[in-house]
């Protein structure tokens, strides 16, 4: 091979070998470029991380003192009594022994408590001539006052005839004075007793066994966690007619706002605890507070099926869940309402990546927050509420419309700011549409802090036994949420109703809706609120 034949061919060797370089130059670059975007997003998300940490907010995570005992703790489960309770139940029973049996029980769980309260029941126009007093029924129910737990009696008067030839042909000897209708049909709890067991598990989250150590502690013996729990499903069955006339009310209203939150609800064919959704309406002006639990779907369908079942028209405020762009997509009747916190929120995990781009949105988000604020020192009405919005708040938003079009085309989804600017944009028409009534809030903060006792409860009762046990936490927690935004005292509340609720049984919609928190508290002679 000639000498100018080895240079041609080293030359292409050469060539060949640069244009495989460059190549896998190019790939690096290309991979160097992604790794380095990728450190920015995370570095991004540890600095947002540290500010929630570390930073000075009022909803800062709190470092734990690993030497700081948890006042919250699961108390250990009685082992040996529990097991002694499994064999017990094992044991087969007759029904001839069962009634004995249980009065023996009450009477050995009543006694070290004090009777405080006794109602002499008489027969009203009773024939002394024809009759006499041969003796007396007394019906014991337990009562709650607040550390502290009593017997009521109910004494009614017991009549037989004096003739007692007259009693053998009308078979009607004896006479009794009738017995009140009681929440638990020949059940020792009495309301007050039932208001303070669901007050202790869903306003101060604490579970039913831990209820029963402390029923223990104020003299009631031999209580156990099945017998509360049938109680517990009892009440429920009461107040069930009153959640459906508060799930009505909630949605008259023209302005809602909605959030969803997670449950976890066991799965006996699973043997675990499943993550399900509970959702959250809020009428906002009536301040009612309805929660709902659909087999723990969060499907769009759960809330459109509620609209519609309901006949809902109106706005809507809620989070960037596509569900309820599904739902309510093609819908004439709803109009949905953004939450301008949520937008605020992307453009805060971008704080780090993108400084300059972030704090502009951020500060034009600020301006809007402002305009609010002045609102609420004015105590301005809806009408001059909006006409303030119209004249300083509309051009600020028209304003970050186009920037943000801008920015979500120049950056795309491949970093946070492109991302926050993205979320904003595709919401953007939504959120404009507070701006339409000054009844409209500028976010969804209100529903989110309904939803916050929820997560409490879930670090103490944990979960749900089954999907009934979710539908039924959804019905107390919906009247002691209306209670709270009403200011009402739910001690007082749900004892009331609990006592009234067993003559309800054919009420009427209306009559329902007088018991409602909202209705209720307007009918009381004395101050019922808690505030």
């Amino acid at each position: 091979m000639e000498e100018k034949d080895i240079l041609v061919s080293t030359i292409q060797a050469l060539n060949t070998t640069i244009e495989s370089l460059s190549k896998t130059n190019e790939s690096q670059a290309k991979i160097i470029e992604s790794l380095e975007l990728r450190i920015k997003e995370l570095s991004a998300q540890v600095a947002y991380l540290n500010r929630q940490l570390f930073g000075r907010k009022s909803e800062k995570l709190q470092a734990q003192n690993p030497l700081q005992m948890d006042l919250f703790a699961d108390m250990p489960v009685d082992t040996p009594a529990v097991e002694a309770e499994l064999a017990a139940a094992e044991t087969p029973v007759t029904k001839e022994t069962v009634d004995k049996k249980q009065i023996r029980r009450n009477r050995t769980m009543l006694e070290n408590l004090p009777v405080l309260k006794r109602d002499i029941i008489d027969i009203e126009g009773i024939d002394l001539t024809r009759y006499k007093k041969i003796g007396e029924e007394i019906t014991e129910v337990v009562e709650f006052e607040p550390g502290k737990l009593y017997r009521h009696q109910y004494v009614r008067i017991k009549y037989g005839l004096i003739d007692t030839t007259e009693a053998v042909k009308t078979g009607d000897g004896v006479k009794i004075a009738p017995m009140p209708l009681l929440p638990i049909y020949k059940g020792i709890a009495g309301s007050s007793l039932l208001t303070e067991i669901l007050l202790q598990k869903y306003e101060y989250h604490m579970p039913f066994y831990r209820q029963i150590r402390q029923f223990e502690h104020l003299g009631i013996k031999g209580l156990t966690e099945s017998t509360v729990d049938g109680w517990y499903k009892q009440v429920m069955l009461l107040l069930k007619p009153l959640y459906g006339a508060l799930k009505k009310e909630v949605f008259k209203s023209d302005y809602c706002q909605a959030d969803e939150t997670t449950t976890p609800v066991v799965d006996k064919e699973k043997h675990k605890a499943s993550k399900e959704y509970l959702w959250m309406v809020r009428a906002v002006m009536e301040r009612l507070v309805l929660f709902h639990y659909d087999k723990g779907s969060r499907a769009g369908c759960v809330i459109e099926g509620l609209a519609k079942e309901h006949n809902f028209k109106g706005y809507l405020q809620c989070d960037g869940f596509v569900g309820y762009e599904s739902a309510f997509k093609t819908s004439t009747d709803v109009s949905l309402v953004n939450c301008m916190a949520h937008i605020r929120r992307k453009f805060e995990y971008a704080l780090e990546q993108d400084k300059n781009n972030a704090e502009y949105a951020l500060s034009r988000i600020g301006l809007l927050y402002q305009i609010e604020k002045e609102c609420d020192k004015k105590e301005s009405s809806a009408l001059e509420r909006k006409e303030i919005r119209r004249l300083k708040a509309r051009p600020v938003m028209d304003e970050l419309k186009g920037w943000l079009e801008q920015v979500a085309v120049k950056y795309g989804s491949s970093t946070l700011l492109g991302k926050a600017a993205g979320y904003a944009y595709v919401r953007w028409d939504n959120m404009m549409r507070y701006l339409e009534d000054g009844r409209i809030r500028i976010d969804n903060n209100l529903a989110e802090n309904e939803i916050r006792p929820i997560t409490l409860g879930r670090k103490n009762y944990l979960f749900c036994g089954n999907h009934e046990a979710a539908e039924n936490m959804c019905i107390i927690i919906s009247l002691l949420s209306t209670c709270r935004n009403h200011g009402v005292n739910p001690r007082e509340y749900l004892s009331d109703i609990i006592a009234r609720m067993p003559y309800m049984e054919k009420a009427t919609h209306d009559r329902l809706v007088e018991l409602l928190p909202h209705r209720w508290k307007l009918h009381q002679t004395q101050p019922v609120t808690n505030r």
